[in-house]
Parts: C-alpha cells; sequence; structure tokens
C-alpha cells in the first residue's frame, strides 16, 4: 500500500517513485530538503541564496546554516513578490551549494520564474530546491528543479504528512541519523493512513486541477477587479497575471487587518491576516515587508473547491460596508 501510494502521487509530480520520501509535514520537508544539500555539499562551499519571500520554514533553515557558519544571500523581490531572475543569478558562486525559489508565493500568490533561476544554477551546476506547497495539485510545476517539498494538507490531504522529493544523482545526506525507513531519507515508519489519503487526495485533486484552476481564477480576476472599484483606499497584491489561480491577497488602509478578520468570520466567511506564517501571532508579514507595500490591513482569500459565485458575489457586497464601519469606528476614535 505504500509503495502504491509513493507511486501515484509520483506520477502526479511526474517523477521516479523513489524519489518520493514522505514525511510528517511540509515544514519537515523544507528543512530536509535545505539542510540535506547543505550537508552533502559542504565540500563545495557553505555559500546558500534564498530569495526573501521564502515561506518562515525555509528562512529559517536559512538561519541556521548562518548559526552553524555558512553564508546566506537573500534576494529582494520588486513590489508584486517576484525575483529578478538576473539579480538572482549574479548571486550565484563557484562555491554556492544550494538556491531555494518557491514555486509561487504563499501570501500575495505570485508565481516566481523559477525555470530561469533554474537554468542559472544548472549552467553552475547548483541544485535548486523548490518550495511547491502552493502549486502541487494546483498549477503545472516548473520542469527546471532538483529538490521539492510540498504539503498534503495544501493540495486537500490531511495535516500530517509533506513530501520531499529528491530527484536522482543529486547530491543529499540526511541531517539526521539513517535508519531504513523512506530509503534512509526520513527517520522513523509513515503513517500509513495518512499517506493513504494524502495520495488519493492529490489523484482526486489532480483530475480536476486544469477545469478547477480555471474556474477559480476567473473569481479571483473578479475579486481583483472589484475590489478597487468598491473601497477607497485599498491595494490588491500579487502580480495580476503570473499568479495562482485561487489566491488573492488586499491591504485596507485604515483598517487593522485582525479586525477586518474578525469582522469577516461574524459575516461567515474564513479568511487570514497577518503572517500565513505565523498568523496566531498577527505579526507584520515578512513577504509584505519585502514587497515594500502596505502591511497594515492585511487580508488573504484562498479559494476553495467548494466556493461557489454565488460566495464570491456575497463576500464582494459584504465586504465594502464591513471597511466602512470599521473606519468610522477608528476615525471616532481620533486615531
Amino acid at each position: 500500500m505504500l509503495d502504491g501510494a509513493r507511486a501515484a502521487v509520483a506520477d502526479v509530480v511526474g517523477v521516479r517513485a523513489e524519489e518520493v520520501t514522505f514525511c510528517p509535514s511540509g515544514t519537515t520537508a523544507a528543512h530536509l530538503a535545505v539542510l540535506g544539500s547543505l550537508t552533502a555539499r559542504r565540500r563545495v562551499g557553505a555559500s546558500y541564496v534564498v530569495s526573501a519571500v521564502e515561506h518562515s520554514c525555509v528562512l529559517a533553515a536559512a538561519r541556521r546554516h548562518a548559526d552553524d557558519g555558512g553564508q546566506v544571500t537573500t534576494i529582494g523581490v520588486n513590489r508584486t513578490g517576484a525575483v529578478d531572475p538576473e539579480e538572482y543569478a549574479a548571486a550565484l558562486r563557484a562555491d554556492t551549494a544550494l538556491a531555494s525559489l518557491q514555486s509561487a508565493n504563499h501570501e500575495v500568490g505570485t508565481v516566481q520564474p523559477v525555470d530561469e533561476v533554474g537554468a542559472a544554477c544548472r549552467e553552475l551546476g547548483v541544485p535548486i530546491h523548490v518550495d511547491a506547497a502552493q502549486s502541487v495539485g494546483r498549477t503545472p510545476l516548473p520542469d527546471t528543479w532538483d529538490l521539492l517539498s510540498a504539503s498534503a494538507r495544501k493540495w486537500g490531504g490531511p495535516t500530517g504528512v509533506g513530501m520531499l522529493v529528491v530527484r536522482r544523482g543529486v547530491r543529499w545526506r540526511s541531517p539526521w541519523p539513517e535508519d531504513e525507513h523512506e530509503f534512509g531519507r526520513m527517520p522513523g515508519p509513515v503513517p500509513l493512513p495518512l499517506v493513504l489519503a494524502a495520495a488519493a487526495a492529490l489523484e482526486a485533486r489532480a483530475r480536476e486541477q486544469e477545469r478547477e484552476a480555471t474556474r477559480l481564477s476567473g473569481l479571483v480576476d473578479l475579486i481583483r477587479a472589484e475590489l478597487p472599484r468598491r473601497i477607497p483606499d485599498v491595494e490588491v497584491l500579487g502580480d495580476p497575471v503570473r499568479r495562482l489561480p485561487h489566491l488573492v491577497a488586499f491591504s485596507c488602509l485604515y483598517v487593522a487587518g485582525e479586525a477586518l478578520q474578525t469582522a469577516l468570520d461574524r459575516a461567515g466567511f474564513s479568511v487570514s491576516s497577518g503572517s500565513s506564517c505565523s498568523s496566531s501571532a498577527l505579526t507584520p508579514s515578512h513577504v509584505l515587508e519585502a514587497m515594500g507595500v502596505l502591511t497594515h490591513g492585511n487580508v488573504r482569500v484562498s479559494l476553495h473547491g467548494g466556493v461557489a459565485d454565488e460566495d464570491v458575489a456575497r463576500f464582494l457586497e459584504v465586504l465594502p460596508p464591513i471597511v466602512e464601519d470599521l473606519r468610522r469606528t477608528v476615525g471616532a476614535q481620533g486615531l
């Protein structure tokens, strides 16, 4: 059953079954991808190149590498949240052990130029790790990558399953003690029922990927167009074209993000505010700070398969009066 689940996941991703490792989470998979590569290539050098808008788990691995004496080069992004491929390529060196670039941003949906950056990495023999948590099962994956990490709950599977893919021939060594499980890449047995559920969910998502991407992308286009028309002083974030089909983020001036999140929850809409990496702390988003956009009053909407056109229409109806009421309250307090 485990072999069958591995083969099913590998078929969707387009890799060999033996290249797939199941992990307890997407975070674990990302940590293993980064630290395992840096461990295996320490003779090449200690330079690690990463974008400023990676998920916090990737940036945490970068900090660990720096704490251990490694060198980390962070590449900034433009106002839409995308890296410049030329700037990224210029940061690669002969002693670069690894490069990381997400397939698409988890907060604003901008798709990154992974293939362009990957081509530059290939020229120098630098492996590239792609955090594809937001893309697997939703959009076609980039072609040029060496290591990939993802989370099953992002494609509709259960919490407690992550996926690490290490291409054949890529130098990688577990930063942990090895054992006989998962080809020596992940210690301990995997939770088989969760893995089976994750594989089934990914197969189901893959069957409807193109149709759902087209439908949800149309709804996101509607939200992106209507928000500035209906609400003054609102900024819709991310690239309007090179973006994920299901995610849209915006910032409202003069409104606290957590207050807007609470008001929308009362109206029946579950949205996020603050950093998607640490939303429980409601801390300013490192992604929005790197983009140089408004971090106050930020809301992130992620559309799932059950969202209907009527849900989006109602969201666009209830949001303007909620924002107006919150702004009136702030004004009444003299702020």
